[in-house]
């Protein structure tokens, strides 16, 4: 792989890319093995949209982790896993032995009728297995649509009806902090309503008892058993679907956004290797779980394609103290850690005594993810994580993207905190105003487009190729609209400012605001809801929801109905979803024409209840005053 070493070296490989993309990347490219090599480097346009990266190119995703590094890799240690509870032993897995698991399990998805092209969901806690299922689908040719195993039971049957899977991967259960949590019974209520699903392949993890329904589910210590360790993997296309992975729109539908196979990998394991500058002998632990595009990206296809040490950890950043994370790097002598601002913010909300007993010279290279990381929590970082001595590389990046976009290099970019600093090469962002007119040179904000084609850039949305045009080629002719602000400052440095959509970043976490919308008006006494994203110390942004009550629910306790409502988000969405305020209202402010004002309703959230602007051609412009008060402004 093509590694930068300096500066300049960034600056000339980056002028190389966008001065001839495709020689650049087909360079690239050819590091790795390849059954036939593409006839056509790139061919696209962003109308219809059609992008196609290494066309007519044959090959298997798998094949470039395993077969292509065993000579030099087979006992390298590729994941070493770390379970909820400290008294429980670490597993340490090889390449050699993660190949053969990963085999294996290919042949009982064949077993089970799995054929190229089968969508597979993967609904697991952060055990190994989860890996070996995603790597066996790419094997096999299958598409694995991965849920974050927090997901409720509406959410989990809405993506698995929506991509027909045809077997889905599950355990019995899972271990979250103090927590032991029943993961085959949501399963087991979601394909209530899930006709394509054949077979469930259960993992028996927590021992409870559960309902297996004959004919449909099975135990995976059962398929598994006396099932070969070698399996020949499935020749694909570059352009063949790699994975589904639904994310959180302006409406209430998630999105299933799609990645093929060529492109992704070579995007992804190019940045892993250069953004973090990984050596030989490094131990890099992302603690990202695998059901986001992070841990698709940089646990999963970009580490492993490296033939990197990756730290896979099973529970959460204050179980059963809140000095785990520093536990476990200096247990495995972590060399890279990349984190979310909310899980840097939460920690340093307890201070240093969780720090200070462990050693964490072992670090090199810091790194964030999932939304712009603030001053404060990014000097706290660097300070007493990093001693002063770890660059922290601010990633941004999005699921559509597959890979990180704007970000240092760790240690040859010059940092500056809560700046994502520069592109990565191939990367060529624009920012343009309201209107779509290009807002040229340094000192500027705008919205964050990309005016060129990457090689692991969404293809499509599943099944909805209108709504991906729409969504992300529409709002701006010839340009991807990423959704986000940014301010380029005077040095061409990048700073995310966050969402311009209906879109709210929730510890990292995507969440549509009609999304959370619908979810809260199924509660049977809610007429109306509208959800506005405010400033949170440690999430980033929180949920706010003003609702208004049915007549039938305006005697209720005003706490009880909170609580009501929260449980019924809990069980549509999940518990990620759930608003932190609930402010119960007589009426939403509204426009004569009946469109809801959130922008008077962020202002307010935000506790700003003195330049709301002119609310006087409202509908309704009494309520506003009701709101501010019961908003305590």
């Amino acid at each position: 792989m093509l590694r930068i070493n300096t500066l300049g070296g960034y600056f000339h490989e980056y002028q190389k890319s966008v001065s001839n993309p495709e020689d650049f990347w087909s360079d690239i490219a050819q590091t790795f093995y390849w059954r036939k090599k593409w006839d056509t480097t790139l061919e696209w346009n962003f109308e219809e949209p059609k992008v196609e990266w290494f066309k007519g190119g044959k090959l298997n995703i798998t094949e470039n982790i395993f077969e292509r590094r065993m000579f030099t890799h087979a006992d390298r240690p590729a994941i070493i896993w770390e379970s909820n509870s400290p008294d429980e032993p670490s597993i340490t897995l090889t390449y050699k032995q993660l190949h053969e698991k990963v085999c294996q399990f290919a042949n009982v998805l064949l077993k089970n009728g799995v054929q190229k092209g089968d969508r597979v969901a993967i609904y697991l806690p952060m055990l190994p297995e989860a890996t070996i299922a995603m790597l066996a689908c790419a094997r096999v040719g299958a598409v694995h649509s991965v849920v974050f195993a927090g997901f409720s039971a509406n959410s989990l049957s809405d993506r698995i009806i929506d991509a027909e899977c045809k077997l889905v991967l599950t355990s019995d259960g899972s271990y979250r902090g103090g927590k032991n949590i029943g993961i085959k019974t949501i399963v087991d209520e979601a394909l209530e309503r899930c006709p394509t699903v054949e077979k469930v392949i259960v993992l028996k993890r927590t021992g409870e008892a559960i309902n297996m329904t004959p004919g449909r589910d099975v135990w995976w210590h059962d398929e598994t058993e006396g099932v070969s360790t070698e399996n020949k993997a499935q020749e694909m296309d570059s352009e063949d679907m790699l994975f589904i992975l639904y994310t959180s729109g302006s409406t209430g539908k998630p999105k299933g956004v799609v990645h093929t196979t060529g492109g992704y990998m070579v995007y992804t394991q190019y940045t892993f290797e250069n953004v973090f500058q990984i050596d030989a002998g490094d131990i890099y632990w992302c603690s990202a779980d695998i059901g986001w595009i992070t841990g698709h990206s940089y646990i999963v296809y970009g580490p492993l394609l490296s033939g990197s040490t990756v730290v896979m950890f099973e529970g959460i950043p204050t179980y059963p103290h809140v000095g785990r994370f520093w536990e476990i790097i200096e247990k495995h002598k972590v060399t890279h850690f990349y984190t979310a601002p909310t899980a840097i913010r939460s920690l340093q909300a307890s201070g240093l005594d969780p720090v200070t007993p462990f050693n964490l010279s072992s670090l090199k290279v810091l790194g964030t993810v999932g939304e712009p990381i603030n001053v404060e929590a990014w000097q706290w970082y660097h300070t007493h994580i990093g001693k002063g001595k770890c660059p922290i590389v601010d990633t941004w990046w999005q699921t559509e993207t597959g890979g990180m976009m704007i970000s240092p290099i760790a240690g040859i970019t010059p940092t500056k905190p809560a700046y994502a600093t520069l592109p990565l090469p191939g990367i060529q962002p624009i920012l343009v105003d309201s209107e779509g007119k290009e807002l040229k040179g340094n000192g500027v904000e705008g919205n964050l487009c990309i005016k060129f084609p990457w090689p692991s850039m969404l293809r499509t949305t599943y099944g909805d190729h209108e709504r991906c045009r729409q969504t992300y080629f529409s709002t701006y002719k010839g340009l991807y609209f990423t959704g986000d602000g940014v301010k380029r400052d005077e040095d061409g440095y990048y700073r995310i400012l966050g969402r311009v959509d209906d879109v709210i970043n929730v510890s990292g976490h995507r969440l549509g605001t009609a999304e959370v919308e619908n979810a809260i008006n199924e509660h049977p006494l809610v007429n109306e809801s509208a959800v506005v994203g405010y400033p949170h110390d440690i999430k980033g942004q929180g949920i706010y929801a003003y609702v208004v009550l049915e007549k039938d629910g305006q005697s209720h306790d005003k706490d009880a109905m909170k609580s009501s409502i929260i449980s019924t988000v809990n069980k549509i969405i999940g518990p990620i979803a759930k608003p932190d305020k609930i402010l119960i209202v007589s009426g939403l402010p509204k426009t004569r024409s009946g469109k809801i004002m959130r922008r008077i309703l962020r202002k307010i959230a935000e506790g700003d209840g003195s330049n709301l602007g002119d609310i006087t051609t409202l509908l309704n412009p009494e309520v506003v005053e009701e709101i501010k008060v019961g908003a305590g402004l």
